[in-house]
């Protein structure tokens, strides 16, 4: 007979479940062979794992499952971009997105139902916040879009290469999705291992991007216990700026923040830190920024992303004009840094950067404090 309370094996990275299968007296090579099995073929059903013994498949519908969330919408943008509204539970669900590119296939995944962090231009942000997800929920986005996306890649078998950009496969993975990752530091960092891990993905660690508002102690952690690329959502050249638009940053100011990247690269699979830029009109897009900014990573190897504003309801931002934009790209550039525009994807189904909302059970309050202003501007 079944247990009430299964254990779902998506929680754990080849070291966890070989303990977990140590406890039921098996081999570590037959966790090894689970795994494969799981995150190579995608198998949900022991009976399938025609290589495991049949007494552990038994032993396994017993005690376990395989559960990813439940995918609930599927959106596909006129650009290929795909955007899914995953289940997680109690009336929550987060969204993981695929975006095809000619040389790679990028997913965005989520790290929690909600954001704590609340910063000014984010979607995810003013829906509040829930609660962490788990392994589980963070790799099944990996686990469900590599399956989905496989199923549209044999039916589209008959098509020329790059004709049908969202069967491509999944190349690369960045933690940019709801909420923040180093505040469910444990959970992500099971995930990202499996990510890494030959018996699971096998990705590069070059290829999986952890995005943070900068909490410092965590980037230091995750420097020692699992390097990956790191992109840091930085949005202001000051201080004062950045405690408006980014507020973890009164917390651990841009002088802290800027020690830690240069810490963190150190380890780091890649020699430079990605500096996300949300261009806001009028706020953070002038000239003087633009100088500011040279001045403020002189010292840490770096590239910028420039991302255009991406308008969500009830939002007080607006984006810049392209003049403006690249007139500071320009200024970027001519100090010598990398500084692309990053083209918006997705945003005709709300899936560009800083659009991703889900549905959120917000417990911060947060939700009612943005009504009760929209109401009172209207």
């Amino acid at each position: 007979m079944s247990t009430s309370n299964p254990v779902n094996l998506l929680d754990f990275d080849v070291d966890g479940l070989v303990a977990w299968f140590a406890g039921l007296g098996e081999k570590p090579f037959r966790a090894r062979q689970v795994m494969r099995w799981m995150h190579h073929e995608g198998c949900d059903d022991f009976d399938a794992m025609t290589d495991v013994a049949k007494s552990l498949r038994a032993k396994l519908k017993d005690l376990a499952v395989i559960r990813p969330p439940v995918p609930v919408r599927d959106s596909i943008s006129a650009d290929g971009t795909r955007k899914w509204l995953l289940d997680v539970g109690n009336a929550n669900a987060v969204e993981t997105v695929f975006i095809p590119e000619t040389s790679r296939g990028t997913l965005c995944v989520s790290s929690q139902a909600g954001c704590a962090l609340d910063c000014a231009f984010c979607s995810t942000g003013k829906q509040g916040f829930n609660r962490n997800l788990s392994a589980a929920e963070i790799i099944g986005q990996l686990w469900l879009a590599n399956k989905l996306l496989g199923a549209a890649r044999d039916q589209a078998a008959d098509l020329e290469a790059g004709e049908k950009d969202n069967g491509r496969i999944i190349s690369n993975v960045v933690m940019m999705g709801m909420g923040e990752p180093l505040a469910n530091f444990d959970n992500v960092v099971t995930a990202l291992r499996l990510m890494l891990d030959d018996h699971a993905y096998g990705l590069s660690r070059r290829r999986v991007t952890v995005s943070t508002s900068g909490i410092v102690p965590a980037m230091d952690r995750l420097r020692d216990e699992c390097p990956v690329a790191l992109a840091v959502s930085l949005h202001a050249s000051n201080d004062t700026l950045r405690d408006r638009l980014v507020p973890i940053n009164q917390k651990y100011p841009l002088r802290e923040l800027m020690a830690a990247c240069q810490r963190y690269l150190e380890r780091a699979p890649r020699d430079f830190v990605t500096f996300e830029y949300v261009m806001l009109d009028g706020v953070n897009d002038s000239d003087a920024h633009a100088r500011e900014l040279v001045a403020l990573v002189r010292d840490t190897p770096c590239k910028f992303n420039l991302i255009p504003f991406n308008p969500f309801p009830g939002t007080r931002f607006e984006r810049p004009d392209d003049v403006a934009i690249r007139g500071f790209q320009k200024l970027l550039n001519n100090a010598g840094m990398i500084a692309p525009v990053r083209r918006t994807r997705g945003d005709d189904i709300d899936a560009a950067c800083g659009q991703l909302a889900g549905q959120v059970q917000d417990k911060t309050r947060r939700t009612v404090h943005l009504r009760r202003v929209t109401e009172e501007r209207s």
